[in-house]
């Protein structure tokens, strides 16, 4: 059986593990995957013995989402300090 989660990192894994030898997903592949995974259990299209396992997918997709956010927010708020550090020297 293809077991959809076997090259994707557990729910409680750090956003960026990649635990196969696929590159990790960029923030907007995952967004497009939870996408379609949201318009097929709004369109009834999944059946119920598969829901769980695609939301078990959803949760690994945001938990990987909210980890480059948080990534970005850290990023920026460096930046910004660093500028506004350089300004104060000059």
């Amino acid at each position: 059986m293809n077991d959809l989660f076997s090259e994707n990192p557990p729910v409680n894994a750090p956003a960026n593990a990649n635990t196969g030898d696929q590159p990790a997903l960029s923030f907007r592949e995952a967004m497009e995957e939870l996408e379609g995974i949201l318009e097929r259990i709004e369109g009834e299209e999944i059946d119920i013995d598969r829901l769980a396992e695609e939301l078990r997918r959803a949760a690994q997709l945001l938990d990987l989402c909210r980890g480059k956010i948080r990534k970005a927010e850290v990023e920026v708020t460096q930046i910004v300090q660093s500028l506004e550090q350089g300004e104060e020297e000059g």
